[in-house]
């Protein structure tokens, strides 16, 4: 069982980071997003929105392109305090999520 730590930042591009957990073939996904606005998911703006429609479909191309299962998000590393990791894949920056 292989269990994956995918870090993202809402800006970061999805297609690097699915292409990284694809290599790692992972069982078990984990997403954190590094994101420091504690609001992100109650966030009603259309940024907020937005943001969290695109975080749910790379939650989707996860599961589709990798055939594992993401088990959670977290949106703090303190929650993921005492948890063990195979691998840690982080996306780059500077590329938007696909939508």
């Amino acid at each position: 069982m292989t269990d994956v730590l995918a870090v993202i930042r809402p800006e970061d591009g999805s297609e690097e980071l699915l292409n990284g957990l694809i290599r790692c073939r992972p069982d078990r996904v984990t997403v954190l997003l590094d994101e420091r606005a504690p609001d992100w998911g109650s966030d009603e703006s259309e940024v907020g929105i937005a943001r969290r429609d695109r975080l749910a479909a790379l939650l989707q191309a996860i599961e589709n392109r990798t055939g594992a299962t993401v088990v959670g998000l977290a949106g703090d590393s303190d929650q993921l305090r005492g948890w063990r990791f195979d691998r840690v894949v982080r996306s780059k920056t500077g590329t938007p999520l696909a939508a």
